[in-house]
């Protein structure tokens, strides 16, 4: 289920305040290759082991959120560094 673009236009991270932005197709599968691979991890240090069906990108590419069904998981400790990974930007 899409997110309601007034939700998109309020959304930004909860650390950087930077905007988000949903993930693009290619990005998407890019990161669920990450998280298969077992190379993807919150910023709590935990593994990412579930695929993403959605997520959201800060608009400097630095972190990725999920979305659980329609529902943005905006929380710090739930981010995903992905800046070096070239997803995002």
């Amino acid at each position: 289920m899409p997110l309601d673009r007034k939700l998109l236009d309020i959304l930004c991270c909860p650390v950087t305040k930077v905007p988000v932005r949903p993930l693009r197709r290619d990005e998407l599968k890019r990161v669920n290759e990450l998280i298969s691979g077992g190379t993807l991890h919150y910023m709590d240090d935990s593994p990412v082991n579930e695929p993403l069906a959605e997520g959201l990108v800060t608009r400097n590419g630095e972190r990725v959120y999920r979305v659980d069904d329609g529902i943005p998981v905006m929380l710090e400790e739930r981010g995903m560094l992905v800046r070096q990974l070239g997803i995002g930007g």
